[in-house]
């Protein structure tokens, strides 16, 4: 099938859902109120809850939560078949997570900025509260450990990438200071920062010099460094301690300082990035290699693995947790909620649908994909550097050498994956802090001891469990677990949505439907891993992390699912029908 004809069909829908869906659940479900006055202003301290442009907004919010996981989860799910996959991501984001996002952004917003782990003392109970609370600690520790493998690893592949997002950082400290301390724009700067990155980028492609290649100053994998780690899992060492010490500094300063700064800018790299994707597409104009349906995919089911293999991309867990834990302390007013969670939502789709394009145009015919596709553990490992390498292809249909186009794709890779890591050990932060006074004790509501916790954690998890790739397998072998426990606590978060709009007398069909089917396959293919894959009873080898770290979770959201059914069956209290909670 040709590729342009999938990609317009894709567009179209994204559009629609926006324009109509969107306006349907702003105006009817979420009823949003340009008087109301958001926590932003309410408790505005310039560190957390401070005010912001909603453009400047969508970028954090949108570059928080893309990070690599909507390019790596479809980059695998077209195992099954690029079809099966494109259905899941536009529906997904449509009717899923678009009000999930959005929803829980109106919620927080609606209870002082508080998160939805938080919340959920609220709207379901205490014991529900500690609960989800750790379901979150648990899932952000990963997204770290996954995050920060995954930059590791791509600065090693494509070490002509290293230098674009180091000088990044300055950039958006100067942009930061710019608009905040001397009342200037954003647009103009943040645009000359990215032309900056990418002259850079072009230039340390053709300049060996220029790249910063660890594995190569080390002596590659012949060459001892120390710790008895040859010079590539020597050089994914240094990588891991230099990431985790720029997190820890990034997730404390405030927010205007680096974070908005930084997270304006990717968002103009989306906007270029789709662009070289989808106008590469245009005049390469490459068919649909991959199989629409894959026959041969016996190894592992569609279903239910398929809902959890892509879960950035079509709903996302973690997404809920950027929309209450940061975001909702930026909103300026609350019609932008529509804008920073719904369209957040169909950006994060875009960037799914460029994902699934890039990897089924790669191959140059269908038997190279299913050599490449053979199982779906060469899909798990290979998908990302696949994505790269179509990415690149359709980018050469701008006449970008295939070099540079790499290198840019890369570099857009890492600053997604870096904001999601830094906004992710912020709210590891924020949790750590809530369970400290949850349980009384101070030393864990402060900011360092709790940042301190929230790295050294992160740190252990990338780089102590075994695994097939050796040293640092951690992120590999934690990603089976990631999708699970991300759509598990999006199935949680709607179900508290759902809770919320029905004490307020509203519609609240719009997140019960999808909660019902996310929870379903989310707890189908959590019973299928733990029982046939990580448990004594999948072989000699099973997988103690993943099954203890699993049953754990497993058993913490089917407590909260009783007791969310429990409060759902519940008089609402007595109070306005319609007034805010």
């Amino acid at each position: 099938m040709n590729a342009i004809l999938v990609a317009v069909v894709g567009m179209l829908v994204f559009f629609l859902g926006y324009r109509y869906y969107s306006k349907f659940v702003a105006e009817k479900i979420y009823k949003l109120d340009p008087n109301y006055v958001t926590p932003a202003h309410q408790f505005k301290d310039g560190v957390d809850f401070v005010p912001t442009n909603k453009w400047v907004l969508w970028g954090h919010h949108f570059t928080s939560v893309a990070g690599a996981a909507p390019i790596v989860g479809p980059a695998i799910a077209v195992y099954w078949g690029w079809g099966p996959a494109l259905v899941w991501v536009l529906l997904g984001t449509v009717f899923a997570a678009g009000v999930h996002d959005f929803g829980a952004l109106v919620l927080s917003v609606r209870n002082k900025g508080q998160s939805v782990g938080t919340l959920a003392n609220k709207l379901v109970g205490q014991r529900a509260k500690v609960l989800f609370l750790f379901i979150i600690l648990i899932l952000v520790l990963m997204v770290n450990a996954v995050f920060a493998w995954v930059i590791a690893n791509l600065f090693i592949n494509f070490p002509s990438s290293v230098l674009s997002v180091f000088i990044q950082i300055p950039l958006a400290i100067w942009i930061g200071y710019v608009v905040y301390r001397k009342k200037g724009g954003m647009l103009w700067p943040s645009l000359a920062a990215l032309a900056t990155m990418y002259i850079a980028a072009v230039v340390a492609s053709k300049v060996p010099a220029l790249q910063i290649d660890l594995p190569r100053y080390f002596g590659g994998e012949e060459n001892i460094v120390a710790f008895g780690l040859n010079g590539v899992a020597f050089s994914f060492f240094v990588w891991i301690v230099i990431l985790m010490v720029y997190v820890y500094i990034a997730s404390t300063l405030p927010v205007w300082k680096l974070l908005q700064p930084r997270d304006y800018i990717n968002s103009h790299q989306l906007v270029v990035g789709l662009a070289i994707l989808y106008l590469g597409l245009l005049f390469s104009n490459p068919s649909m290699t991959a199989p629409m349906t894959n026959s041969a995919a016996t190894d592992t089911p569609w279903l239910p693995i398929l809902f959890i293999t892509i879960a950035c991309g079509a709903i996302s867990g973690f997404h809920g947790l950027v929309a209450s834990g940061t975001s909702s302390k930026q909103l300026d007013r609350e019609p932008h909620a529509r804008m920073v969670g719904y369209g957040g939502a169909v950006g994060e789709g875009m960037l799914a649908l460029a994902s699934i394009i890039a990897v089924a145009t790669l191959f140059s015919n269908t038997d190279g994909f299913l050599s490449a596709y053979s199982s779906f553990g060469a899909a798990s490992s290979g998908g990302l550097g696949n994505f790269v390498q179509g990415a690149g292809q359709l980018a050469t249909g701008l006449f970008i050498p295939a070099d540079v186009a790499s290198t840019i794709v890369a570099v857009i890779v890492v600053s997604f994956a870096a904001t999601t890591l830094d906004t992710s050990v912020r709210l590891m932060r924020y949790i750590i802090a809530e369970l400290g006074k949850e349980y009384n004790f101070k030393a864990l509501t402060k900011t360092h001891v709790a940042t301190t916790i929230a790295v050294g954690s992160s740190a252990a998890l990338v780089l102590i469990p075994e695994g097939p790739n050796g040293f640092g397998s951690g992120g590999y072998v934690l990603w089976p677990l990631f999708g699970t426990s991300n759509q598990l606590l999006a199935a949680i978060t709607l179900l508290l949505i759902t809770v919320w709009l029905k004490r307020l007398g509203r519609n609240y069909f719009v997140t019960l439907i999808p909660m019902v089917f996310l929870l379903g396959m989310t707890l189908y293919a959590m019973i299928l891993q733990l029982v046939t894959e990580w448990s004594f009873f999948a072989g000699d080898k099973p997988n103690l992390l993943l099954f203890v770290l699993g049953s754990i979770i497993f058993v913490f959201a089917f407590w909260i699912l009783l007791e969310a059914v429990f409060a759902l069956g519940k008089k609402p209290p007595a109070e306005p029908k319609d007034k805010a909670m």
